[in-house]
């Protein structure tokens, strides 16, 4: 049966989606066999993220309504082909589906996936709720940024309810430099503040906001897939190459860009 683990955050735009996607593709590059679940009503683009859209026929509102077997509403990866996607509801955004129906489509699939990641909308709305609902596990995203990490902690206390099996902290856009400069603070004091562990550092890459993750940022996915499937690889340091004599003249230069 699928681990099933829900990906949330407090705050939009902190690269949630994108670390769920990337997520399951490295699993899947593992050999694991991966649904990446949307849940995000409306808002909706996992299936762009991971470049599926245009082979979308039915989505998960079809399934609970019977328009279609769950697993005709599944589409495989052209090229990660262990990776698989169920899209959110596209036609009707205002459309309610309850926690208990998305587990129940999400349970019928179980038998034929490693792991089920389910990306949630961010907050804590009706659509967290139905999200976590279905969830073993949780990752919690966040950025550095204070906003992100208040809204963090309000998610991770509505998350606590929940009774998760395990309960990780990924942490994104990292700017590397900036820590070395204690202008934000660092990943680990983060970890201590929201009182959660620390499973991924993910440093701001423009690649990653392209979904095209390379050197570091695709070493630190690599890293956070290996913790997901039960290794114990670490977390990258953002802050190695900001350090010692060129890691100054690193930072100077991105200042100076």
């Amino acid at each position: 049966m699928a681990e099933k683990i829900v990906i949330t955050s407090g705050k939009g735009g902190v690269g949630k989606t994108t670390v769920t996607a990337n997520l399951g593709m490295q699993l899947a590059w593992k050999g694991r066999r991966v649904l990446l679940c949307d849940t995000d009503f409306g808002l909706n683009n996992i299936d762009v993220v991971t470049g599926v859209e245009k082979k979308i026929v039915y989505d998960i509102v079809d399934v609970v309504e019977g328009r279609c077997r769950a697993k005709q509403a599944v589409v495989q990866h052209d090229t990660c082909k262990n990776l698989y996607v169920l899209a959110s509801n596209r036609s009707r955004p205002d459309k309610y589906i309850s926690p208990q129906m998305v587990r129940m489509v999400l349970d019928s699939l179980s038998g034929l996936y490693d792991y089920i990641l389910i990306d949630s909308p961010a907050g804590i709305d009706a659509g967290f709720h139905r999200a976590a609902a279905s969830a073993e596990s949780a990752l919690v995203v966040t950025t550095p940024h204070i906003s992100s990490l208040r809204d963090a902690d309000k998610v991770i206390s509505v998350l606590r309810s929940y009774r998760m099996k395990k309960t990780g902290l990924v942490i994104n856009m990292v700017r590397g430099d900036m820590v070395v400069e204690r202008e934000i603070l660092a990943p680990r004091e983060i970890g201590e503040i929201l009182r959660l562990p620390l499973v991924a550092i993910i440093p701001e890459n423009d690649g990653v906001f392209l979904n095209r993750p390379r050197g570091e940022a695709e070493k630190a996915f690599r890293m956070l897939a290996e913790t997901v499937a039960g290794g114990n690889p670490g977390v990258l340091d953002a802050t190695r190459k900001y350090s010692g004599l060129f890691g100054g003249l690193r930072r100077s230069l991105r200042k100076n860009l």
